[in-house]
């Protein structure tokens, strides 16, 4: 399900280049060449599926406070950009359903990375994965799924059996590959220090794509293109050409 994906993928939309999980920022790592996309999805108090890392909003916005207990009109009235440059000033958080009519309408790939305020593991897990099945319903090119969280992939399994899945990994526990095959992942994503040949092939054997995150520097990409993997996410989307 994941053969049409792009190797290279634009982290929360173009890195740190403009203000992360923005449609500004979707745009920014476009002009540099990309053609996919990783971007963080949490839900609204009142269950509006939209793109944001943190469980608070201080770092990223105007906002103060815990995302998910805001209301949706609330959220959309923040500034998401201000915070990065005065240049994105007026930036608001998108929903998913914009970020999917933009990739969609542009032949643009993306990765979900759903991303749960802690306890909300299970129902953001269903509503993002419900949400994306009815956005992508008629397209072949479905977005990725990923998290850290088993149970938020588990339920993104039920809710949108479907689409494809990636567990997200910034340790290898002793289950790791067990997890992630009795998700049915398409791929695991690790965090670039972890991968090895031995996780390679582990992966290659059993048909699921070894893929991670997120790599900034050139000696590195040379390490992981010689092991073999299917996928790097990146902040330096002006340093790394997508095309070559």
């Amino acid at each position: 399900m994941m053969s049409s994906f792009p190797f290279w993928i634009a982290h929360r939309g173009a890195g740190k280049l403009a203000p992360e999980n923005t449609l500004a920022a979707f745009r920014v790592g476009a002009s540099h060449g990309y053609r996919a996309f990783e971007c963080d999805v949490k839900l609204s108090a009142d269950g509006a599926p939209f793109l944001l890392h943190d469980a608070t909003l201080e770092r990223t916005t105007s906002g103060s406070g815990i995302a998910s207990t805001k209301p949706w009109a609330d959220l959309s009235r923040l500034d998401a950009g201000r915070l990065h440059s005065n240049a994105y000033a007026g930036e608001p958080p998108p929903r998913l359903d914009a970020i999917a009519s933009y990739c969609m309408r542009n032949d643009f790939m993306l990765n979900i990375e759903i991303k749960p305020t802690p306890g909300d593991e299970v129902q953001t897990g269903r509503v993002v994965a419900a949400t994306a099945a009815g956005l992508w319903v008629q397209r072949a090119d479905k977005p990725l799924l990923s998290s850290f969280s088993a149970d938020a992939l588990h339920a993104s399994m039920d809710a949108a059996p479907d689409l494809p899945r990636a567990l997200l990994l910034d340790k290898l526990p002793s289950d790791w590959f067990a997890t992630a095959q009795a998700l049915r992942c398409s791929a695991v994503i690790t965090h670039f220090s972890l991968m090895d040949a031995a996780v390679v092939e582990r992966l290659h054997n059993a048909g699921m794509r070894a893929m991670v995150y997120t790599v900034n520097d050139a000696p590195e990409v040379t390490r992981l293109l010689a092991l073999g993997i299917h996928g790097i996410i990146t902040d330096a989307v002006d340093r790394f050409d997508p095309g070559a």
